[in-house]
């Protein structure tokens, strides 16, 4: 299994908009239109990682625990579905309701958006405040698959937790790692 680091996009960037097809709802859906008031979660998944599926549950469970404090979660597939057809989207729609996943699940067919935001790896994670500025980016927590650490989505929580606090976080955020994103 290799092991991809995130870029650690500088805090403070914008949040580049978008506009990609969701595979939940089967329409296109913008970052402005589906923006939360207080925060928005970015996961950048697919389908076949061992690393996302690894928290898979526990990414529905942040939505299900902060969707209703003004906090949206959505997430994006930018792998190439030619060489990795498991992550096309009529797998992604299957997946996202097989998981149970109350957040779009967008397809970025360009890979555009993947490269916009620097992501490079799955999972890859990005928490922008009501502004679209980035206030948190890296791991979702210290478990990996097979390390015998519990999922618990601690470190996201924490950064989600400080911003509807209105505390600074001053906990070390940590790359991401997982496998690299799938590139054309």
């Amino acid at each position: 299994m290799a092991r991809t680091l995130s870029n650690m996009l500088p805090l403070g960037t914008l949040a580049p908009n978008f506009e990609l097809y969701d595979t939940v709802s089967e329409k296109k859906r913008s970052l402005q239109n589906i923006k939360g008031a207080k925060a928005t979660v970015l996961f950048f998944i697919c389908n076949h990682c061992p690393f996302v599926i690894h928290v898979n549950e526990q990414l529905v469970k942040l939505a299900k625990d902060y969707t209703d404090k003004g906090i949206s979660f959505i997430a994006i597939s930018s792998n190439d579905v030619v060489n990795y057809p498991q992550d096309s989207p009529d797998l992604m729609q299957k997946n996202a309701r097989d998981v149970g996943y109350s957040f779009p699940y967008l397809y970025d067919e360009t890979q555009e958006v993947a490269k916009a935001y620097d992501a490079s790896c799955t999972p890859d994670n990005f928490v922008f405040d009501a502004d679209l500025k980035l206030i948190y980016r890296g791991q979702l927590d210290d478990s990996r698959p097979g390390n015998g650490v519990a999922v618990s989505g601690n470190d996201i929580r924490n950064a989600l937790d400080c911003l509807l606090n209105d505390v600074e976080n001053t906990a070390t955020q940590k790359p991401s790692i997982g496998c690299g994103i799938k590139w054309k």
